[in-house]
């Protein structure tokens, strides 16, 4: 039988109160710009790419370039799916599949911007500025805050890679 391994064993304090910091830190800036600026700068997949950056910063997946291409990305596919087809079940799904594949073409997987396509669509999104703001820039204000929040102690190197 399979699965018979153990659970990796639980991050250290350290890492935990990175994960609180920074999601607290990550969405509250983006809360905060969003007042300040008067533009939306939040969407929900921001909690999990919040997750990903912040309680495992290592992965290939929280890395910038995954990051912001990934959301930008599957943003994009949604809104070219309800611009061409209109919102519906067959094309809340076919707009995930593209969004997963073009993202593994493109080399920019984030697994919390599979969500994108289903935002734009049962939210009815049709304004392409949507990519500017709040993907592209909500992705940007995050990964900023990673920057700072990652780099913390221990001599870390946050990220692994940008390009």
């Amino acid at each position: 039988m399979k699965g018979k391994g153990i659970a990796p064993a639980r991050p250290d304090t350290f890492q935990i109160l990175t994960g609180l910091i920074g999601g607290i830190a990550g969405i509250g800036a983006a809360s905060l710009l969003t007042q300040l600026a008067g533009v939306p700068l939040l969407m929900a997949p921001f909690g999990a790419t919040c997750v990903l950056l912040f309680a495992a910063p290592q992965a290939p997946l929280a890395q910038p370039r995954n990051v912001i291409g990934g959301h930008v990305v599957a943003t994009a596919v949604g809104l070219a799916i309800i611009t061409a087809f209109g919102s519906g079940m067959w094309q809340m799904a076919v707009g995930v599949g593209i969004a997963i594949a073009l993202m593994q073409i493109l080399r920019v997987v984030h697994p919390p911007a599979g969500a994108n396509p289903l935002v734009v669509l049962t939210a009815g999104v049709h304004d392409w500025g949507f990519l500017v703001t709040p993907v592209f820039a909500g992705s940007v204000i995050l990964v900023v805050i990673a920057l700072f929040i990652n780099n913390i102690g221990r001599a870390k190197e946050w990220p692994h890679y940008w390009v």
